[in-house]
């Protein structure tokens, strides 16, 4: 299993975006962004943070449905 990169949650938003996910709401330092797809909806929390934890990450990955390969891809 691949490392997810280390990334900031400015990052990490931006790179998610360009998956085509949006910016639902934000609260405080924590980001949630939804993506519809023909299978329903899809989300996840991104915390803003100077460096998103990797264990972080990989959790909110998973949660949107997103590949570690898929997101690294994207993020540079």
């Amino acid at each position: 299993m691949p490392k997810p990169p280390i990334v900031s949650g400015t990052q990490a938003v931006t790179a998610m975006q360009r998956l085509g996910f949006q910016v639902d709401r934000q609260r405080g330092s924590h980001v949630v962004m939804k993506r519809t797809t023909p299978e329903g909806a899809r989300g996840c929390v991104i915390p803003m943070h100077r460096e998103v934890a990797l264990g972080t990450l990989r959790a909110a990955l998973k949660q949107a449905g997103v590949s570690v390969e898929e997101f690294s891809e994207v993020v540079r």
